[in-house]
């Protein structure tokens, strides 16, 4: 099969690979008909260094059930399936608690010897547990929205829970990615009555508009927390989602956020001291909250509204290329041509 792989930093090549095959009772086989490149992606295309390498690449896709393990039952040889990013069991107690993500017998595509989902198959691990079958073939239309609750959307929304965004909230979302964007989708579904997108880039934050956001400051810095203090009586917001992962966003969630407030972050940190003293965190009795979102919790419950149209989580993909243009796919958003790249086979 034909996969991708990163060698280092800014060097992604396909290439031939081994075909999948089922290791454990528990694996199933997944033909990939739908993939993309994530934001996270880009963090070692930055930084990889070449004795890192080479690993592959990708962790949302959609695809076609192609081989089952002899313990994998609910799913049958051409099912449409969509994965979390994070494949786990689904029965343990911290899967039950909602947090697979830390599922003792689970793990995260491209690592651990688990391929990656920029490629033409797939083995997925504990893949009754993980896998979601979906009421569409393979040429519907959805597939944009539906490949989006592999990771970025259920980001989104795992950002505004752990928030606790509730109706009639004052929210600050920074950053106008793909994961920015559906925060504020999710904030709105979540009944938020403001919704403060925090970006720079003028067609990102027409689409944050589209979605839920009711005002945009592309400011950055203390003059980006001053005019969102200026927005809000100088009060700040009661609930921030920080969905860029680098030093200056939490900067500025520190400042935008209001006494007795949320910060929640979801974006792949890139720092280890954050600021949590008296003077940022404890003083104004602030929760620090977020982490890697347990998206196969949410799947279930976002799935009807992308389903009957309600939502179209999916525009955020902005450009499409075939699995052997994804190095070009890297590039693009690296060099913000591109918001989120959509790969076909």
């Amino acid at each position: 099969m034909r996969a991708a792989i990163m060698y280092e930093a800014g060097d992604v090549r396909v290439q031939d690979a081994l075909d999948p095959v089922i290791e454990q009772s528990t694996d199933a086989v997944v033909r990939i008909v739908r993939s993309c490149v994530c934001g996270s992606d880009l963090h070692p295309y930055h930084t990889m260094s070449a004795s890192d390498g080479p690993v592959p690449m990708g962790h949302e896709f959609l695809g076609v059930v192609e081989e089952l393990g002899s313990e994998v039952s609910g799913f049958k040889r051409g099912d449409l399936v969509v994965s979390p990013f994070a494949f786990a069991d689904n029965t343990c107690e911290l899967c039950r608690e909602g947090l697979h993500t830390s599922c003792p017998n689970g793990g995260f595509y491209a690592a651990g010897g688990v391929g990656g989902g920029q490629a033409e198959a797939v083995r997925v691990p504990q893949a009754q547990g993980t896998l979601v079958k979906l009421p569409v073939g393979e040429d519907s239309a959805l597939l944009p929205s539906l490949l989006t609750l592999a990771d970025v959307y259920g980001t989104g929304y795992h950002a505004a829970k752990q928030a606790r965004v509730t109706r009639g909230d004052t929210v600050t979302v920074i950053g106008d990615g793909a994961v920015g964007l559906l925060a504020v989708l999710s904030a709105k579904q979540l009944g938020a009555e403001r919704i403060i997108l925090m970006g720079r880039h003028k067609d990102r934050t027409d689409l944050g508009r589209h979605f839920g956001a009711t005002d945009v400051i592309p400011e950055r810095g203390e003059e980006g927390i001053a005019k969102l203090r200026d927005l809000t009586a100088g009060q700040g917001s009661r609930a921030v989602l920080e969905a860029v992962g680098h030093m200056p966003a939490y900067e500025m969630a520190v400042g935008a956020v209001r006494p007795g407030g949320v910060i929640s972050r979801v974006g792949v940190p890139q720092y280890e001291d954050a600021p949590i003293g008296f003077g940022s965190l404890f003083g104004p009795n602030i929760t620090l909250t977020g982490g890697p979102a347990p998206v196969r919790a949410y799947i279930d419950e976002l799935l009807p509204a992308v389903l009957d149209g309600a939502v179209e989580p999916g525009r955020v993909f902005d450009r499409t290329v075939s699995l052997d243009q994804v190095p070009e796919g890297y590039r693009a958003m690296d060099q913000r041509e591109a918001l989120k790249v959509f790969v076909t086979p």
